[in-house]
């Protein structure tokens, strides 16, 4: 087995837990500002550390005077916004163990998270979140309250705790040690129901002081670092960061709704963003398509031909005096601009969930944004490994944190141990006992080392393809260039057992209208019509070959579908964070799969449409 390991640069502290975090920062910066919170006409208004920590006790004791024990479990239903993390945190004191749930979820996957993890109480958002719950709420008996962010249920629950004693509270948040349980999150449930992951307060308080140590470039700008958070709170991504902010001292913002982002990164300026890779693809796809509306789509292209150029040739070591220049030129002519939309002061970003890919990795580099890619799952409370400021690679997820070790097993799973790794599934030890090995955490993630322990996802176990010739497959290899098109929404690979690789792929409905504006093609056409109409086939047919050339002839997509419907998340096709349910959509669309094999013979030189 092929292995590496970062050790820990902090201290570890099996009596500390994750409130430490919050009471170290108040001793250190009382005043600085903490949370940034959106104003009605567009600004900011701050708070301080100490102005968070006293809502925070304040909540706690409503908690306490509502009747809530230590290590009772609440769920919690709500977008990205900075209530999230005063409940995390104000549950914390209180003793108890907060249960995400997303604010996507439908009734029974409400029903689900509340029963399985016995939750006695829940905290919902808005109207529509307390409706799916209502349905279910009969099934769930051990729910004795349920509050409602959207009526103004925080300040009634923190105006009930006046009179519960600061020493309750003190003595509550003293209650767990590190490994006791610090929350519930269930998988995304890609692959069958979600189970309950018992992440500790080591796994946040470890992972939290010695990413700090690792990160310090990025969490400890010398002019205050700052983030803007839109990623859901409820997946561990996010949930993770925004705990290591508080544990910095990283000015945080929240903006839950994608389509104001541009215009809240312009008045925030954050100094770091946390986003998976579809959120620099939109960025870019959409820049591309705003520049072709007016005219300029070749300019853009030609630009980023010569961005990609110039960091990869940075990233070499030298870059000739021809290409300084063209990027001189460019630079102002183009990246300055993009630079502005993201507020002008982004440094880095912190990508994870899915590849990135080269090419967009060294197109943000260049722009001065230098693209954290990153590895972990929900049982690894997030990071695994990660590319850091001083020890990057463009094209792999980094080195493991410090703290942990990872390996490839012999048939190339990746395996994790350290302070990240969950403690088990929640009342599952037949699902704990199976992902484990000697004590490691088995990903079902395959990968490759390279010499200096720089570590490249290459597919899934589960989903590896083995076609009738007896070729073995990632489609993860084929899928993430495609989906990268503006046109392509979703792509799913498919062939197992059968003779040649095929494809089904779903348009982006957002960027089709202006696709097809933008190539002299009537805006107006349905989804449906598009899938037949001819430069869009022809499109995502070079998408494809694009592909393709980066595979073997055996590997490469030989014919595809476009859908005539979206993947999503309330199709339940997709994931919460967008990972596609490949089970679900292989048996939902059989009859598209199977006419793509009993039709004319593939081509072998590129895709045919079927």
């Amino acid at each position: 087995m092929i292995e590496f390991s970062t050790p820990a640069v902090v201290a570890p502290d099996p009596t500390a837990n994750t409130t430490d975090l919050l009471v170290d920062r108040l001793a250190a910066t009382p005043d600085s500002v903490l949370f940034s919170r959106p104003t009605a006409d567009g600004g900011w208004s701050p708070v301080t550390t100490r102005e968070f920590y006293d809502q925070v006790i304040a909540l706690a004791k409503g908690f306490v005077a509502a009747g809530i024990e230590p290590g009772d479990k609440i769920g919690l239903m709500c977008k990205t916004r900075y209530e999230w993390t005063l409940i995390d945190f104000a549950v914390w004191f209180a003793g108890a163990v907060l249960v995400p749930v997303y604010e996507t979820s439908s009734p029974a996957q409400v029903r689900w998270n509340l029963s399985d993890s016995g939750a006695i109480a829940v905290i919902l958002e808005t109207p529509d979140h307390f409706a799916r719950f209502d349905e279910v709420h009969p099934d769930l008996p051990l729910i004795r309250k349920s509050w409602q962010i959207d009526l103004g249920d925080l300040d009634k629950i923190a105006a009930g705790g006046t009179e519960v004693p600061d020493d309750e509270i003190e003595r509550r948040r003293k209650l767990a040690n590190g490994d006791d349980i610090a929350t519930l999150i269930y998988t995304s449930g890609s692959t069958g129901k979600p189970k309950g992951c018992v992440l500790t307060h080591s796994n946040f308080v470890e992972l939290s002081r010695n990413s700090a140590v690792a990160l310090d470039e990025v969490v400890l700008d010398p002019n205050g670092a700052s983030t803007l958070l839109f990623i859901t709170l409820a997946h561990v991504f996010a949930r993770f960061i925004a705990v290591l902010c508080v544990h910095a001292g990283v000015r945080v913002g929240h903006q839950p709704d994608t389509r104001q982002l541009l215009p809240s990164l312009g008045s925030f300026k954050p100094t770091f963003l946390l986003a998976v890779p579809r959120v620099f693809e939109k960025v870019y796809n959409v820049s591309e398509q705003k520049a072709e509306a007016g005219g300029k789509g070749k300019i853009f292209r030609t630009a980023a031909d010569v961005a990609v150029a110039y960091s990869t040739a940075k990233e070499q070591g030298s870059v000739p005096l021809g290409l300084k220049l063209k990027f001189k030129l460019f630079d102002a002519l183009v990246f300055s601009k993009l630079r502005a939309a993201m507020g002008g002061n982004v440094k880095y970003a912190v990508s994870g969930s899915a590849p990135l890919g080269p090419r967009l990795g060294h197109f943000y580099h260049a722009l001065g944004i230098t693209i954290l890619e990153g590895y972990g799952l929900t049982e690894t409370t997030a990071p695994a490994t990660v590319n850091l400021p001083t020890k990057s690679k463009i094209g792999t997820v980094g080195p493991a944190l410090p703290g942990i070790s990872v390996r490839l097993a012999d048939d190339g799973e990746i395996q994790v141990k350290g302070v990240d790794v969950f403690k088990e599934y929640w009342k599952n030890p037949e699902a704990t006992a199976e992902a484990f090995e000697d004590g490691w955490f088995k990903t079902g993630d395959i990968g490759a080392f390279d010499t200096e322990g720089f570590l490249t996802i290459t597919g899934r176990k589960k989903e590896i393809i083995v076609t009738a010739g007896g070729k073995n497959v990632a489609p993860a290899g084929l899928e993430d260039p495609i989906r990268a098109n503006p046109l392509v929404g979703q792509v799913v690979v498919v062939g197992d057992k059968k003779p040649f690789i095929a494809a089904l792929v779903t348009l982006d409905p957002e960027m089709l209208p202006v696709w097809l504006n933008n190539n002299g093609e009537d805006a107006g056409m349905s989804l449906e019509e598009a899938s037949t109409n001819p430069a869009v086939l022809a499109e995502v047919q070079r998408a494809i070959d694009a592909a393709n050339e980066n595979v073997s002839r055996a590997e490469s997509i030989r014919k595809f579908t476009i859908l005539t419907t979206e993947l999503t998340e309330e199709s339940g096709h997709l994931t919460p964070k967008l990972s596609i349910k490949r089970n679900i959509i292989l048996e939902d669309f059989a009859p598209h799969i199977e006419a793509m094999y009993s039709g004319a013979p593939a081509t072998e030189g590129h895709s045919i449409v079927s």
